[in-house]
């Protein structure tokens, strides 16, 4: 194993808009990488047969690979690596982490949540790094997010540790797809924040929404601000108690929304010093991701570059 930790490893990161792939060495870097549209409506085997060619593209037939490590969209069983994506219909209890192995058989092969990975990313290479005690998080489409603490990434029972998404901010809020209320994505997530701008009498001229809702609250739109407010002051609130909850040193915050830069991270930092009164919370730092697009990739890598740091899931329970 030692031996196979200075190869590169091949890095997955699939999600319901794209599949990207790449060559991640060991210290990192990212090379030869490449990105497909993920195929809207394709069955299982189109959607395998997809991502075949695309790891084709990044990964010379005769290169020396240490691993595989991939990054997808949940829900799954894990670790054994059973995906049914929410915005992937075709894959339902596909077995992507076993169809891998088989394809590259003798290499470790590591799975796990797309935004957990991202979180990885970010504490290994990114915005993180040196930190102890991180939380990672997306917000885009929905948000997700990764914990690692103690310098160890957090699994939990079932690998959705650090799911903060489903944090509740406001308890008679709006319904969430989880089925609670007043969820952190039901709230903050890209779709139901351009629903609630609508609802407030705002209107997409172009039809990139949560681009467009951005821009015009940069141009001072005041339904758009509003919006913005929002998402920022909820996200302030699920940060300050998981401050509270995990004594934190860094937050990172990466996907589409967190390019609105002040005017999502002004009032979510005035809801966080509001609401983590503690002393040892105070100390928190609240910053974007560093690593962009590619951070999944780089932390799919982590799982199997760092060792046990990042991927316990192959240890017995007594060792973990």
């Amino acid at each position: 194993m030692t031996q196979r930790r200075r190869l590169p490893v091949l890095a997955i990161d699939i999600g319901g808009t794209k599949m990207a792939a790449g060559v991640v060495d060991p210290g990192g870097r990212l090379s030869g990488s490449a990105r497909v549209a993920t195929p809207s409506g394709a069955d299982a085997e189109s959607l395998w047969r997809t991502l075949v060619g695309l790891v084709r593209a990044v990964v010379d037939g005769d290169e020396q690979l240490g691993g595989v490590g991939i990054g997808c969209g949940g829900p799954m069983a894990w670790p054994v690596g059973e995906v049914s994506p929410l915005n992937i219909a075709g894959w339902r209890g596909f077995p992507l982490r076993a169809r891998l192995a088989k394809a590259f058989p003798g290499l470790p092969v590591r799975l796990h949540n797309d935004a957990v990975c991202m979180a990885v990313g970010e504490h290994w290479r990114g915005a993180g790094r040196g930190a102890r005690n991180v939380l990672g998080m997306v917000v885009s489409t929905g948000v997700g997010g990764g914990l690692v603490l103690g310098g160890r990434l957090v699994d939990g029972a079932t690998g959705n540790a650090g799911h903060v998404g489903h944090v509740v901010v406001e308890p008679d809020g709006p319904e969430c797809a989880c089925g609670g209320r007043g969820c952190l994505e039901a709230v903050a997530s890209g779709p139901r924040l351009v629903a609630w701008a609508r609802e407030q009498g705002w209107h997409s001229v172009t039809g990139d929404s949560a681009r467009e809702l951005t821009a015009d609250a940069a141009r001072g739109h005041p339904v758009a601000s509003r919006a913005l407010t929002r998402a920022g002051t909820a996200l302030g609130v699920a940060i300050a108690s998981a401050a509270n909850l995990c004594d934190l040193e860094v937050v990172a915050i990466g996907g589409g929304l967190a390019q609105a830069g002040p005017l999502l991270f002004d009032p979510l930092e005035a809801a966080r010093r509001r609401h983590a009164r503690l002393d040892f919370a105070g100390d928190l730092r609240v910053v974007p991701a560093s690593l962009g697009q590619d951070a999944g990739l780089v932390g799919a890598a982590a799982l199997v570059l760092s060792g046990s740091r990042y991927w316990s899931a192959d240890k017995a329970p007594t060792e973990r």
